[in-house]
């Protein structure tokens, strides 16, 4: 009998270990295997000719993420159930996959026609910096000297550029918008003060190409858990809260470059309701 009993703990025994590990092996972290972003695709543009455009505006956008409508592009701050920050898509993009593009902004910031490419090891060389800082030794009262590394990470990146134009298609009577570019930025501070300098943009993206990477990457859904919508959403259906910069003019300057404060807020407005009554203005009601 007492050999029966020793048989059955064994073979109990082994059943549980061969339950761990099959558990082991198939843990699902929720009540489904989510597969539908894995197979989600871009929505192609409607064709478009030169003769169908009648009237075409180039805008400069600025995206601020402390604002809490675009906080899904700056949410997580660390990559967590299966979602990451926007920055952190486009830097994996880059740098890992090789499925983005990076372009030089140009060595004054304003070179937004993607004509020089990035290598992946300049972009990483961008991100990627050590600062030297010099301690005093507590023991020999020295001073010496340390390498500090200065990467950086998705929550400094608390700005995007956008670059997009508005046009009227007479052959489908819409006014539509396309974004051509998507810019991230950092704030400059003063090596000294650390007081705050304005922005500097990293590089630029092409959207049409960035399309095929951020239309398989989520974002959070406040609504609905379920309907997980990703960047692409996000961008398609403008929701996003944002500000213009500039518009295409004769001397191809920027708001802030003849407003200033309050004023060039409201001339950003200004902008922002030109071209809302440029469409109004063409029907008659």
């Amino acid at each position: 009998m007492s050999h029966m009993k020793l048989g059955i703990t064994v073979l109990v025994f082994i059943s549980l270990l061969f339950a761990q590990d099959v558990i082991g092996q198939n843990v699902l972290d929720g009540i489904y295997q989510p597969e539908h972003t894995l197979e989600r695709r871009i929505i192609p543009y409607s064709p478009l000719r030169e003769a169908d455009v009648m009237w075409l505006k180039r805008v400069w956008r600025r995206i601020d993420l402390r604002e809490k409508i675009n906080h899904p592009f700056y949410f997580p701050e660390k990559p967590e159930q299966g979602r990451k920050s926007l920055f952190d898509v486009i830097k994996e993009s880059i740098l890992n996959d090789g499925t983005l593009t990076a372009y030089d902004p140009g060595p004054l910031g304003d070179d937004d026609m993607f004509t020089k490419r990035m290598t992946p090891d300049e972009v990483r060389s961008l991100l990627s910096k050590v600062d030297t800082v010099y301690s005093e030794n507590l023991l020999t009262g020295e001073m010496e000297q340390q390498l500090v590394p200065m990467d950086v990470k998705s929550t400094d990146v608390k700005w995007y550029e956008i670059k997009e134009e508005w046009f009227f298609d007479r052959q489908r009577s819409v006014m539509e918008v396309r974004i051509i570019g998507i810019s991230p930025m950092l704030a400059k501070k003063d090596e000294l003060t650390g007081e705050f300098r304005g922005l500097k943009k990293l590089f630029w993206i092409y959207y049409p190409e960035a399309r095929y990477v951020f239309v398989k990457a989520e974002v959070f859904n406040r609504g609905n858990d379920v309907e997980r919508r990703t960047y692409e959403d996000i961008f398609w259906k403008r929701q996003f809260g944002s500000y213009i910069v500039k518009k295409s003019n004769v001397y191809n300057r920027t708001i802030d470059q003849y407003k200033k404060g309050l004023d060039a807020l409201l001339e950003a407005e200004e902008l922002k309701k030109e071209i809302f009554e440029m469409e109004h203005d063409l029907w008659s009601y």
